[in-house]
């Protein structure tokens, strides 16, 4: 049982249920998993005969359970949900699973607003294991061959290089041409390769665009397709009480720990921020709370890894090392410019925990291990 599934059982009794994430993260698994415990049916969008059903509206008044999967490949998806359910609500329960954000993702139509709550469903991680794996063992399968479902538990490096470059194909020549219609697929590539030699570093989409000889206004849409399909999420610069000493480039991680090219570091770093996402993500969709992930660096090269926000306010400030116990300088430094709540520095090469008035120094499984 994965660990939205409790929640998304209880959303179902109030209203739809939305279920975002990457392809290939277990959201079709999970959803089959709660139908099995109920009357239901499955539609998936990319079947004709499926397809045919959710169109005509064809199926049992008895089925309590309705899953609709990838419907919005349909350009005029929200408005057809919409109908179906403000029609059948008495009758159904509705689940609308996929891979693209449903959440963000717009074609035109009325507003759904009201009508649904929104899960985003995330790879394993080091507070969501299946039995009987230690945490060690899971650290070491998280930094080799990511946190998504079937390489986790097959566990083999080599075809957890097959099943990536098999599910990029998938995303960039089927999703992303159906959703956008993106004609120059072999430059995106390029730039989705490009972006895995550069997790952690400051992103400056000039220059990408330099690289690749297409427009900058072209690698910030594809960019932002990325962030659609899941396959990145960029955090931002934080500007709130430093509106001077800011610098503006973002950085990228990718939500498959496996995808990042580079060494330990960049892939720990990438490790930390899928798992703080995770955990922004799932606060955010269950609290209803503003939770956002950013970075702090100024003129002066000041600069801490991540900043966790909660409505804006600091809850957080974190920095990452592979080996390094010595405690950075930034983040003491930000720390006491921002008045941070709480300061850690997380490395994965620690075997302790040691706390010092607002500072941590820890270790992942320590520190995501609650």
């Amino acid at each position: 049982m994965r660990y939205l599934t409790t929640h998304i059982k209880k959303d179902l009794l109030k209203k739809m249920v939305f279920l975002g994430g990457p392809r290939l993260v277990g959201k079709t698994t999970l959803a089959k998993e709660i139908l099995d415990n109920s009357n239901g049916h499955y539609f998936n969008w990319d079947r004709s005969t499926d397809r045919k059903k959710i169109l005509s509206e064809n199926w049992n008044d008895s089925e309590a359970l309705l899953i609709f999967d990838e419907i919005h490949k349909f350009p005029k998806w929200k408005n057809l949900v919409k109908g179906i359910y403000d029609t059948q609500k008495e009758k159904h329960q509705f689940l609308i699973t996929g891979s693209a954000r449903l959440d963000i993702f717009r074609r035109g139509g009325d507003s759904l607003l009201g009508r649904y709550h929104y899960w985003r469903l995330h790879p394993f991680s080091l507070d969501e294991l299946p039995k009987k794996l230690s945490k060690s063992e899971a650290f070491k399968r998280l930094m080799k061959v990511g946190g998504f479902p079937e390489p986790f538990l097959d566990n083999n490096e080599r075809e957890a290089r097959r099943w990536r470059e098999e599910r990029y194909d998938r995303i960039i020549r089927d999703d992303i041409r159906d959703l956008d219609n993106v004609k120059d697929i072999q430059s995106m590539s390029l730039l989705l390769q490009l972006l895995r030699e550069r997790v952690g570093g400051m992103i400056v989409v000039s220059n990408l665009a330099q690289d690749l000889q297409v427009s900058s206004a072209t690698v910030s849409k594809w960019i932002e397709i990325f962030e659609k399909m899941y396959l990145i999420f960029t955090i931002r610069t934080y500007t709130k009480n430093l509106p001077r000493s800011l610098t503006k480039p973002f950085k990228v991680y990718f939500f498959d720990n496996g995808d990042v090219i580079g060494e330990e570091g960049a892939v720990f770093e990438n490790f930390v921020a899928s798992h703080l996402l995770k955990m922004c993500h799932f606060k955010q969709d269950y609290t209803g709370e503003k939770w956002e992930l950013a970075y702090l660096r100024d003129k002066e090269q000041h600069e801490v890894d991540f900043i966790i926000l909660r409505d804006g306010k600091i809850v957080e400030l974190i920095e990452t090392k592979f080996s390094d116990k010595n405690i950075s300088s930034s983040l003491i430094y930000f720390g006491e410019k921002l008045k941070a709540p709480k300061i850690t520095q997380i490395v994965a090469n620690f075997h302790s925990t040691q706390t010092r008035n607002k500072l941590q120094l820890t270790n992942p499984i320590e520190y995501f291990v609650k």
